[in-house]
This record gives structure tokens, C-alpha cells and sequence, in this order.
């Protein structure tokens, strides 16, 4: 077919004049060089790929820069395509679009890349080192193009950045179908998806990032909380009423997620150090109030920790340095430490997520770029170091979990077969549990507590304050287990703690139940006219969205922690109840071939068929994750599978298991007696 046909077969295309070239502005962090090992003709196959947006009387020019770029950066970026300016997520009422999806879309996608929020947001990476938004500003301006023309009888379909097109459905689909880097089996790895991506055809969309609803480093500080309160009470006796006063917990990262750490230990009452190698992102938090000091001495971080411990006053303490110089100075000093973790990007140990002990920040990107061979065998020796002295203060007593990150998987990568359970191979796990594995999966996920969150689109704050205040008067009037009365606490402090970074939005651990009636008394209040739009949603990390066996099902003990049907499931079945936004992806957290995560956005527009869908869907999204949990034999998501039943008899109904924990006797007796005949 001639190109010009194609051109005028197309009614939805980017504009004919190319942009003027943008400015870039000083002070914003950028992505370091990616690797992915292409060969001359993948180079110009890459090439082909981005020049499919542009018309062909610009393929010349465009080429040049796609080149140059691909050499730069290791990826297309199309950063003439990138608007002018700061990105931000607007009141809805600033965007086009004939239905409110589209518009409430094109909100949540620029908060995404609000320079408050985004990690490297000229680069699209809106946290976790490597999830991205889409992978080029020629698929977001088109995404733009399409939500401002989708209509409530229209799906997009979006793969791996890409906008596939419009397709007619109905008023009860999803306005929007996302999928992120679904690699064939035999090509699920990280060097595949490297070159798939380079290549143009792959999007890591990390868990929200590429689902379009990260709400900024708030979105991890409840279940940052959770956990932290959570080791408290298993490990260190703290009642179910009290917190960490006193108390030490020492990490690393103060990125995208990882900035919660020092603000959730803060809110825990804890004394916290978190160790970063970019000053960038200490000052970024800082500045937000997410973190009370910063230091690059070791030995006043430890001072101001101590004072801080002595007075039981909260403190978050930001160490520009390496967390392996932190540890070793601790231990030297004979620092007791209560609790301790680690949030790096080490899902991208190799591209950038972890630091080397001995490298400074500027030296590890260098690195990355002209000897990335060397830059892998020093994250090897640092991991070991790493581990070596998380050793040795959990040998004094100290309580380190994994906090779904990949970290001791890392340490395995590296080459130390002792983080193994069975000294061997990772799949019996690790010999330092999962965060999930201890506390926030038999405390939480298997009750259906989960991160539940919403954005008031208005961005009014007003409207953030009504809706807390109305999810704060469910839960106290549903108060049932100690899980609701923190989230009330969580609640009632809210505003107090200024979590919010960009668009207004609230995260909320809540359960099957909560999570519907709260919902449905937004929409009570949009259709009353009390507030504005409001666009539910969630991290993937949750009850049901994600199958990852070092994290979000490492307490599924009957071995099919491995299986990938949880997550799929919930996707299918969001879409299917007509959740406006469903989004399934591969890696998350954990990294590419590690995990599959699915999510969903949902639009209250105050109608009575969203009242429909909420009553359907939210139950849905919660117990498909209890019900699995629940036939693993957990023991709490037992319990909740059986009060569901009980609450939709005779509507919905969940498989429950016979217990054989009790029976050990009798299948021992039964394996002696087959292999004796």
C-alpha cells in the first residue's frame, strides 16, 4: 500500500508539522543510558519502528534523531514529541474528550509525569527505576489524541505503550484495555526484553506506572506503615495500640516508592536512617517534608538518631551515601538496629537500581555507560558485602525482611547460594522472609485489607477532605479488627501528615467490603454534587492483583505461588464487570519473568450504572485474592472466604478446603505404606 494511502485511511495521527524541539529544564533528574546489546540490524529495525508514527516527508530528518537518541540513550525516547513545559495532572475540567473517562485518563497519565512525581519524567519512567508511562512521546501524544475523541461506547486498546486503535463496545466495558510486556514464555527474561524494548515493541509498566495510576510515593506509605507496625508487633512485642517510639529501622532508597520509607517510619513513630546515593532525590524529599533531616555524615546521622530515640520523638534521617558504608559504621559503633530493609531498584540491579559500595552516584551512571561488564561484577561484590553485615546485625538481634524488591534474589544472582533456604536454588524461598511472607500477607492480604486508593480529579483539596472524612466515618462505624482501627487512625491524621504529591489522592488499606461501600458513598456524593469526579483504583500490589512468588504470594505455601492464574483472573474479570480502566503487566517490583500484576481504574461519575458496576467489581478485585489465598489452607483467608459465603449465599459462592495439617501422621503412614509395595 502507498504510504499516502495510508495517511489518508487515518483520521487519528499525529500532526503533520513536526513540534518545535523542547527545552529541558536544569535540576530534573534523566535516565542513565539503557543497555540492551542490539546489533546493527536490530539498530535499524528500532529506527523503523518509530518512524510507523511519523509521516514518511519526515522520515529523513526524524531518523537522524531516533539514531542519535537510540546511540545516546540506549532507547527512543522522540523527545521533540515531548510538550513544552511541566506536566501535571489538571482539574479534569481543563482536558477535552466527550466522556468522562477519556478525560479523567489524560489526568491521571500527567500526573504520572509531573516533574514532583516521576522519576526521570523526560524519559516517561515514573518510578521503580524503569516503569514507564508508554516508551515514546509519539505514543503519548497519540494516547492524548484518542482519549480526547473516546466516547462511552468505545474501548482503547493500549499495548506496551502502544495505542492499538478505538474499537466500538458498549456503555459497560472498560474505556481502556492495558497490557505491559507480555513476553511469549521462552523470551521472559530480562535480556529479551532489554532488546524488545530498544526495539520499541516493549513497555515495562512496572506495577501503576504504566497503568496510569501511580499516585506518587504516597501510594506506598500506608502499606509502608502497615508493615513497619506490623514487625513491631510480631518482633518486638509493641502492643496493637502503641508504635515504634525508641525504635531504629535502618534502609536504602528514597526514589520513587522507596520515599515512603522515611515518612511511613515517621507516622510509625520510629527513628529511621534511609541511605541514598542521589542527592537529587534526598533533596526532592526534603523539600516535601518526607524526610526531617539530611546529612552526608555517618556520624551525625547517628547522633541526631540517637537524641531523636532517647526523646521517643519520630525522626526520618536521609544519608547521602551508601547504605553498606551505613551498616558497617552502625556495626562498628555497636548500634542495636530493630528493624531493618532495603529498598533499592534491585529489579534493576544491572541497569542502574543499586549502587556499588566504593562508586559515587555520577560514577555508577558513568559506569553504566562506557563499561557495563565491570559496573555488574562490582553490584555483585556489593550485594555479597551487603548481605554479609545484614548477617551479622540479624545475628545481634535485628529484624530484616525483604521488602518485595528483589533484593535476596539479587544476592542469589550474585552468587551466594547461602541466602537459599535449601542452600541451593531459590524455589524454596529465602532465609530472610518476604514483608508480605510474615507480615503483610497473613495480617492483611488474607483478611482482603489491601492498598484501595482514589484521586479527586476536581484537585480540589476540599474534595480530598470530604472523602476522608466519609471513608473515616464508614470505618469507625464498621470498626470490627485492629487492621480498621489503624486505618482510622491512618485516616484521621491524613491531612496532618501532607502525603499528598501531586493530584489529590489518598491511598487506604481496606477490604472487600470497605472498599465497596466506601466507593459507593463517593458516587453518592458526585451524583449529590458534595465533590467532583473521582477516580478509584489501586496498587497492583494487593489481595488479588499480583502472582510474584518472593512477594505478593510468598505466604501461599501449596505451590502455586509460581502459577500466574490469580492476577490474570482478576484482569479478566475487572473487564468483564466493566471496571473503566483494566491493566495487566509483567515484572512490577520484583523485575521482567518475576511477577504478573493487573490493576484497575474506575471512574465515579455519580451514576447509578457505576453504583452497578462498584457492587459487581470491588468485591470481585478483593476476593478472587482471598479465595486463592483461602484454598492454599491460610488460615485467616479461610475464615473471610467463609464469612463471604455466608454474606452472598445464594449469589456468590468460594471453594473452601478440608484441612490436612492435622494429619501428618496419616500421610506419613500412607507414603511408608506405597513405597513398601
Amino acid at each position: 500500500m502507498a504510504m499516502f494511502d495510508v495517511d489518508k485511511a487515518m483520521t487519528v495521527k499525529l500532526d503533520y508539522e513536526l513540534p518545535e524541539y523542547p527545552t529541558f529544564a536544569d535540576g530534573i533528574r534523566r535516565a542513565p543510558r539503557r543497555e540492551s546489546h542490539l546489533s546493527e540490524a536490530d539498530k535499524k529495525l528500532a529506527i523503523k519502528n518509530a518512524l510507523r508514527y511519523i509521516h514518511p516527508d519526515h522520515h529523513a530528518q526524524m531518523a537522524e534523531e531516533f539514531a542519535k537518541e537510540l546511540e545516546e540513550h540506549g532507547r527512543i525516547y522522540g523527545y521533540r514529541f515531548r510538550p513544552q513545559g511541566k506536566l501535571y495532572g489538571k482539574p479534569i475540567e481543563q482536558y477535552k474528550g466527550n466522556c468522562t473517562e477519556g478525560k479523567a485518563f489524560q489526568v491521571m497519565i500527567e500526573n504520572n509525569l509531573d516533574f514532583d512525581v516521576a522519576l526521570y519524567p523526560y524519559e516517561l519512567v515514573t518510578y521503580g527505576e524503569a516503569g514507564q508511562v508508554c516508551q515514546n512521546w509519539m505514543q503519548y501524544r497519540l494516547i492524548k489524541k484518542y482519549l480526547e475523541i473516546l466516547t462511552d461506547e468505545q474501548t482503547l486498546v493500549v499495548m506496551s505503550g502502544h495505542p492499538l486503535g478505538l474499537f466500538h463496545s458498549h456503555k459497560g466495558a472498560p474505556r481502556c484495555v492495558i497490557s505491559n510486556g507480555l513476553m511469549i514464555g521462552a523470551f521472559d527474561d530480562q535480556k529479551n526484553f532489554n532488546r524488545a524494548a530498544a526495539l520499541g515493541v516493549a513497555n515495562y509498566g512496572q506495577m501503576t506506572a504504566g497503568g496510569w495510576m501511580y499516585i506518587g510515593p504516597q501510594g506506598i506509605v500506608h502499606g509502608t506503615f502497615n508493615t513497619l507496625l506490623g514487625a513491631g508487633r510480631l518482633k518486638l512485642g509493641i502492643s496493637e495500640d502503641g508504635n515504634l517510639a525508641g525504635r531504629l529501622f535502618i534502609s536504602a532508597g528514597l526514589g520513587g516508592m522507596s520515599g515512603a520509607q522515611g515518612k511511613a517510619a515517621e507516622i510509625a513513630g520510629a527513628v529511621s536512617i534511609i541511605a541514598e546515593v542521589d542527592e537529587s532525590r534526598i533533596v526532592t524529599r526534603y523539600t516535601q517534608g518526607w524526610v526531617s533531616e539530611k546529612t552526608d555524615s555517618l556520624e551525625l546521622a547517628l547522633s541526631i538518631a540517637q537524641k531523636k530515640m532517647a526523646a521517643k520523638e519520630p525522626c526520618a534521617i536521609a544519608y547521602n551515601g551508601n547504605v553498606v558504608y551505613l551498616l558497617e559504621y552502625l556495626y562498628e559503633k555497636n548500634v542495636h538496629v530493630d528493624l531493618m530493609s532495603d529498598q533499592t531498584s534491585c529489579h534493576m540491579a544491572y541497569d542502574g537500581g543499586y549502587c556499588p559500595q566504593g562508586l559515587t552516584f555520577a560514577e555508577r551512571t558513568e559506569m553504566l555507560d562506557k563499561d557495563p561488564e565491570q559496573f555488574a561484577k562490582l553490584v555483585d561484590k556489593s550485594l555479597k558485602r551487603h548481605y554479609e553485615m545484614i548477617c551479622k546485625f540479624h545475628d545481634k538481634g535485628t529484624y530484616f525482611f525483604d521488602y518485595g524488591n528483589a533484593f535476596l534474589k539479587s544476592v542469589f544472582d550474585a552468587g551466594v547460594t547461602a541466602v537459599c533456604k535449601n542452600g541451593e536454588n531459590d524455589l524454596d524461598g529465602f532465609v530472610f522472609p518476604s514483608y508480605v511472607e510474615d507480615i503483610l500477607g497473613p495480617f492483611l492480604f488474607d483478611y482482603g485489607y489491601g492498598p484501595f486508593r482514589w484521586c479527586c480529579l476536581s484537585r480540589n483539596p476540599d474534595d480530598l477532605d470530604k472523602t476522608d472524612a466519609a471513608a473515616a466515618d464508614y470505618i469507625q462505624a464498621h470498626n470490627r479488627r485492629y487492621q480498621d482501627h489503624d486505618n482510622y487512625i491512618w485516616l484521621r491524621d491524613a491531612k496532618k501528615n501532607k502525603m499528598v504529591v501531586g493530584t489529590q489522592c489518598r491511598i487506604l488499606y481496606s477490604d472487600a467490603m470497605g472498599r465497596m461501600n466506601i466507593a459507593l458513598k463517593f458516587n453518592e456524593m458526585v451524583r449529590n454534587g458534595e465533590i467532583g469526579p473521582v477516580m478509584l483504583g489501586r496498587d497492583h500490589h494487593d489481595t488479588g492483583g499480583t502472582d510474584s512468588p518472593f512477594r505478593e504470594t510468598s505466604n501461599i505455601k501449596d505451590g502455586s505461588n509460581i502459577m500466574a492464574d490469580m492476577a490474570t483472573q482478576c484482569y479478566a474479570g475487572n473487564a468483564a464487570r466493566g471496571m473503566s480502566l483494566v491493566a495487566l503487566h509483567n515484572g512490577g517490583g520484583v523485575g521482567v519473568s518475576k511477577s504478573i500484576n493487573g490493576g484497575f481504574g474506575m471512574v465515579l461519575d455519580g451514576s447509578e450504572n457505576v453504583d452497578a458496576i462498584l457492587r459487581m467489581s470491588m468485591p470481585w478485585d478483593v476476593m478472587v485474592g482471598v479465595a486463592r489465598r483461602s484454598w492454599a489452607r491460610n488460615e485467616h483467608a479461610v475464615s473471610t472466604a467463609a464469612e463471604y459465603n455466608k454474606m452472598y449465599e445464594g449469589q456468590d459462592h468460594i471453594t473452601l478446603p478440608y484441612m490436612a495439617e492435622n494429619d501428618e501422621q496419616l500421610i506419613d503412614k500412607a507414603l511408608k505404606s506405597a513405597e513398601s509395595k
